[in-house]
């Protein structure tokens, strides 16, 4: 027997008596199990949550007087009246309005996945091509007809492949031309909306956005050759002569996201996000089922990555703009870079003007989506709208039906009634849209059945059988259902309809009288319903999520759970049943609806980015157009003539290439006029006046030039080998390794003047330098050092004192400056290393020390003394997002030293700098690095430049500290024709043949 508490006192049960369980009872006790380790886990992230706003408001409290020590985060929300919020929110706020016309405004989107296009769009045709695709494409041509917006770019993927149609291959796509001024004249050739499609990924293959996350870096670097290019084209017609910056990069979902967020700190300008569906809700309402562990989720949803991608996308966002509040509370809230108490009490300190200690959370604001009503019919009710439909389609009077649109006898030919009144859903056929529990409601419903029709238009389909999973499930289960209750005659089920034909529907719908519903289980906003409302066609639509403030706004329908298939029946009952009720709904629905007009959702998204932080690249040394640039030019000029490049994206899917771009193997065959042709482009190419120091048949320039040689450059090779031994010092193999690159690049004259190099490392200048002598290898040699991972970036022969000391490019640090909280960091950081799974501060001697002789104003640097016992990477940056720190923790040099430095700090990042600001392409641009490496290892590997791997030279890197699950294939792709692999041993000339061998275009 064993003694209990129970709620009532104690009791006595009898003791178990172990039998065998059968399978199914196996499967619940696995879904109990599941269950606890849920409620666990939230818990536990509850607690650390709870603990991250403590310790943030505990260290900024030293800054605040006895009167505002009050303001803590439960003093702050409390004292919170919906009038004091809202006059919050928007007292400040200057309205966008017709008087920003005089601005000229370049402005970028962001949507990856599916099939995007202007005309004829093939929503439904997969689960990614969906009402995110319709979305984006309406807010680019609504955002290009607002005052003050010049230019709109909405970037997606280049696909050409035979799967889809031609069109997804096109590079670019005109959406509108730009509007006109207000004396009638146009505005510019380059004005209007545009969709441009990158290539990344495989150039032949359609994928499913869960496999696009390998192929990210390799989108913004074509994406960032694209703005540059468009930059300098906008700024010879608006901008004077100047670059014209992208005023906001706005990211769509979770892998855009990702993606705005690197352009954006690529090019420091503003980011919003907008997610339209959330990674963590959507783990959450997986394990809440109990039929997936977490792994095999994170295999089919690749949903780790998705998360990490928003986390980013968060950590990088200025603005965040959600659909609905709730999807502010109950979704963004589940993410570690996002509290909303812990945001309201930064932004009451900056108000204040009080330190925040480089603390940030992004803002969050409610923007209803848009529609375009231009085909839209309002008309008020009048008597006779009942015969209406009897008089186009012929009623039983024996009169002659007139021309209906096709669409509708597609519907009419399923229904034996047809004049009855139309229940209307719209949806792909996924699980989560529940069409399943309506139909049950539907067909367990006789007074329904028999007053109304059902029509389910679920998407485009051939054949079932074809078909993803999920919907051909859903598909197969709505067939079944039809026969089980015998609906035949009573529900429509077409298998095609075009996307213009889908006001028809809606129009259909409401000359029965019918309704409109959404049974989704989650609806994060519901443009559907928008729609319907705008056709004069009352809702039942799902009580959680964006329905809920929409039918607030509207008032023109009713919410049910969806889970409730009687309180379905029972809302569309009471709806087509009672006429008075119809009709009040219809005239809400129509009074209220501008509020979700296009022109009222761009007025406000524009108001809501204007009061964002500003920012853009800018230069304390301006690079004007003088002798260096005019040569360089020249020199443009020819290198287009040996090799013919074109400026553009190509149908095919070759690269962009912003400098054009040299093939190093074509000119090292031997054609002896291909070689004079160089020869001649180089002859053009002024020697400095020290002249160049020819060592082993000829060096790459240098010069005391105030600008680098980069803006020369054609090429770069950058070395990145992490070879570090046991207490994190270079070993002696790199010395070889690098000597031996330096005479690969030397080899061939014709090419040494114009490949630049650079050396990409984890030390500070200082022991870069003392590497380097101690290899006799000048500094002069390198155009760039890339020094403490990123955090510093020197050209040596350039930026130099008097005597001779290195000086760094000041443009970098202010550039990577943004969210940076050196001190709030040190103390946080010291803190977290040094505490117990438990939350307390270790007893024991500290896990790291202070390493101030590899730190500098960006970079915190501490050696570790036991490896063993300090957390990975991805959970440190967790703790770090609680509290409100944004930035990029590492570990580096054999795992012997962690690494803080900014947000936009990276090695990767700072290639992407070297664009920016020295327009040398990172396409033309060779990485070499070992096997493994620093934490930031992957980052270095994917993109659009050439990647040489060593083999056999990285014996111990840092990777295993990065993250406790594996989820490098989801960060690099496994196949590339951009990466060639080395033996670590390979001679200069071996190294030689693989740059050329890497840099011949991939077929």
């Amino acid at each position: 027997m064993r003694l209990i508490c129970t709620g009532h006192g104690l009791r006595w049960l009898p003791p178990v008596i172990p039998v065998s369980v059968a399978p199914g009872l196996r499967i619940c006790a696995g879904v109990f199990g599941t269950s606890l380790a849920r409620r666990s886990r939230l818990a536990n992230r509850r607690w650390e949550r709870e603990q991250g706003r403590r310790d943030a408001t505990e260290d900024m409290s030293e800054d605040l007087s006895e009167g505002e020590k009050g303001d803590g985060v439960g003093e702050l929300v409390q004292s919170e009246t919906p009038r004091k919020k809202f006059q919050r929110n928007y007292s400040n706020l200057e309205v966008w309005s017709d008087d920003k016309k005089e601005k000229k405004l370049y402005i970028v989107l962001i949507s990856l996945h599916g099939l995007v296009r202007g005309e004829n769009m093939e929503l439904g045709r997969d689960s990614d091509t969906g009402g995110q695709v319709k979305y984006v494409v309406e807010l680019a041509r609504a955002l290009a007809r607002m005052p003050g917006v010049y230019r709109v770019d909405l970037f997606t993927r280049q696909i050409s492949s035979p799967e889809v149609d031609w069109s997804y291959g096109e590079p670019t796509e005109m959406l509108t031309a730009g509007a006109e001024d207000s004396d009638g004249n146009e505005v510019g050739e380059s004005s209007g909306a545009y969709i441009v499609r990158i290539p990344f990924g495989p150039r032949d293959k359609y994928l499913r956005k869960e496999l696009l996350w390998p192929h990210i870096q390799e989108f913004v670097d074509g994406a960032l050759a694209h703005i540059l290019n468009m930059s300098k084209v906008l700024g010879e017609q608006i901008g004077g002569g100047g670059p014209v910056w992208p005023y906001v990069i706005h990211g769509h979902y979770a892998d855009a996201g990702d993606s705005a967020a690197l352009l954006s700190g690529a090019l420091n300008v503003p980011m919003v996000l907008t997610g339209h569906s959330l990674g963590r809700n959507k783990l959450e309402q997986l394990l809440k089922q109990g039929r997936q562990s977490t792994e095999d989720i994170n295999s089919t949803y690749k949903i780790m990555r998705r998360i990490e991608g928003e986390e980013l996308s968060l950590d990088a966002a200025e603005l965040v703009i959600t659909s609905t509040k709730q999807e502010i509370e109950e979704q963004w809230g589940l993410y570690d870079g996002f509290d909303v108490k812990l945001e309201k009490v930064l932004r009451a300190r900056a108000r204040r003007g009080v330190n925040c200690h480089g603390r940030f959370m992004p803002r969050m604001v409610v923007i209803p989506p848009g529609m375009d009503f231009s085909n839209v019919v309002v008309q008020e009710d009048a008597p006779e709208i009942d015969g209406e439909l009897s008089s186009l389609i012929g009623g039983t009077d024996g009169s002659s039906p007139k021309a209906i649109p096709a669409i509708w006898s597609d519907v009419m030919r399923f229904l034996t009634n047809p004049h009855k009144p139309m229940i209307l859903a719209l949806s792909r056929p996924d699980p989560k849209k529940n069409i399943t529990t309506l139909l049950k409601a539907f067909g367990e419903c006789r007074p329904l059945r028999e007053l109304a029709n059902l029509t389910l238009i679920m998407g485009n389909r051939d054949d079932i059988d074809e078909m993803t999973g999920g919907n051909a499930s859903v598909l197969t289960t709505v067939l079944k259902l039809i026969d089980k209750y015998d609906l035949y005659g009573l529900v429509a089920y077409p298998k095609h309809h075009k996307q213009y034909e889908v006001p028809d529907i809606y129009r259909l719908a409401a000359k029965t009288k019918g309704v409109f519903i959404n049974p989704a289980l989650v609806e994060p906003f519901g443009l559907t319903l928008i729609e319907a409302a705008a056709h004069g066609l009352p809702m039942v639509a799902t009580k959680n999520g964006g329905p809920v403030d929409i039918n607030r706004a509207l008032n023109n329908g009713l919410l049910v759970d969806p889970h409730d298939q009687h309180a379905i029946a029972d809302a569309l009952l009471k709806l087509v049943s009672e006429k008075n009720l119809w009709h009040e709904c219809r005239k809400n629905g129509w009074k209220n609806i501008h509020l979700f007009s296009w022109p009222e959702h761009c007025r406000t998204y524009l108001t809501r980015v204007a009061a964002c932080r500003m920012r853009h690249p800018q230069w304390q040394l301006d690079t004007p157009g003088d002798e260096m640039a005019s040569e360089e030019s020249s020199l443009n000029d020819s290198l287009k003539d040996v090799q013919d490049m074109s400026l553009r994206l190509s149908i095919d899917g070759d690269k962009s290439s912003f400098n054009g771009s040299l093939d190093y193997s074509a000119a090292a065959t031997g054609d002896p006029e291909l070689q004079d042709q160089v020869k001649q482009v180089l002859s053009r190419i002024k020697k400095p006046e020290s002249g160049p120091k020819d060592a082993e048949g000829g060096k790459p320039e240098t010069g005391t030039n105030k600008y680098p040689m980069l803006r020369r450059r054609r090429r770069l090779i950058v070395m990145a080998l992490d070879c570090y031994g046991t207490e994190g010092d270079p070993e002696k193999k790199m010395i070889q390794i690098v000597q031996d690159v330096i005479r690969a690049v030397r080899s061939d004259s014709l090419f040494a003047k114009i490949s630049g190099l650079a050396l990409s490392t984890a030390m500070p200048l200082s022991e870069t330098v003392d590497f380097l002598t101690s290899a006799k290898i000048q500094v002069n040699e390198f155009d760039a050092l890339i020094c403490s991972s990123g955090s510093e970036l020197y050209y040596p022969g350039t930026y130099t004192e008097e005597n001779g000391k290195l000086l760094p490019d000041t443009d970098y640090a202010t550039h990577i400056d943004y969210r940076w909280g050196c001190e709030g960091l040190k103390k946080t950081v010291w803190k977290l290393m040094n505490m117990t799974e438990a939350g307390e501060q270790t007893k024991e001697t500290s896990h790291i020390q202070e390493d101030a002789k590899s730190s500098n104003a960006h970079c915190i640097t501490y050696r570790i003394k036991d490896g063993s016992k300090v957390m990975k990477v991805h959970d440190l940056r967790q703790k770090l997002r609680m509290r409100g720190l944004r930035c990029h923790p590492m570990y580096c040099r054999s795992s012997t030293r962690v690494q803080v430095i900014p947000l936009l700090a990276s090695r990767a990042q700072a290639l992407r700098y070297i664009f920016v600001r020295w327009r040398l392409n990172v396409a033309n641009m060779y990485v070499i690095l070992g096997e493994t490496g620093d934490t930031d290892y992957e980052e270095m590997i994917s993109g659009a430049h050439k990647t040489i791997i060593m083999k056999d030279v990285v014996k111990k890197g840092s990777e295993e500290l990065l993250r406790a699950m594996d989820l490098k294939d989801d960060f690099v792709p496994k196949e590339s024709p951009s990466v060639a692999h080395l033996s670590g041993d390979a001679s200069a000339n071996e190294i030689a043949n693989a740059l050329k061998q890497v840099s011949k275009p991939s077929s």
